[in-house]
């Protein structure tokens, strides 16, 4: 397949730029279909704003994952030791220390 280059006209600055026969043979090779919709500064700009944006989720999600994780003092329901629990009990159902929450569990697996 022979390739020659292409004036486009880009989406974001509305300025004509040449998509060349050496980047449509490359695209093709990728297997991309679409021809570019940005010049070659948009995309770079687009580019650096995209990882401007994923820099901050990325910061966000660390400070979540560094927060001190609380527990709750309970009783188990079922043999009555203290335990702590990673989560806020409600009252409206039964919470268990580990050992019996795993023995339950366990004797669930095999009734199905």
């Amino acid at each position: 397949m022979s390739f020659a280059d292409k004036t486009l006209t880009c989406r974001d600055c509305g300025m004509d730029f040449v998509f060349t026969a050496g980047e449509q043979q490359f695209y093709a090779a990728k297997g991309f279909v679409n021809e570019p919709v940005r010049c070659p500064s948009c995309r770079k700009a687009r580019k650096t704003q995209k990882s401007n944006v994923s820099e901050r989720h990325r910061t966000v999600s660390t400070a979540a994952s560094e927060r001190e994780r609380v527990n709750y003092r309970v009783t188990c329901a079922h043999c009555g030791q203290e335990t702590t629990v990673p989560f806020v009990p409600r009252g409206t159902k039964p919470v268990y220390c580990s050992s019996c929450f795993n023995r339950m569990r366990g004797d669930a697996r095999v009734m199905f």
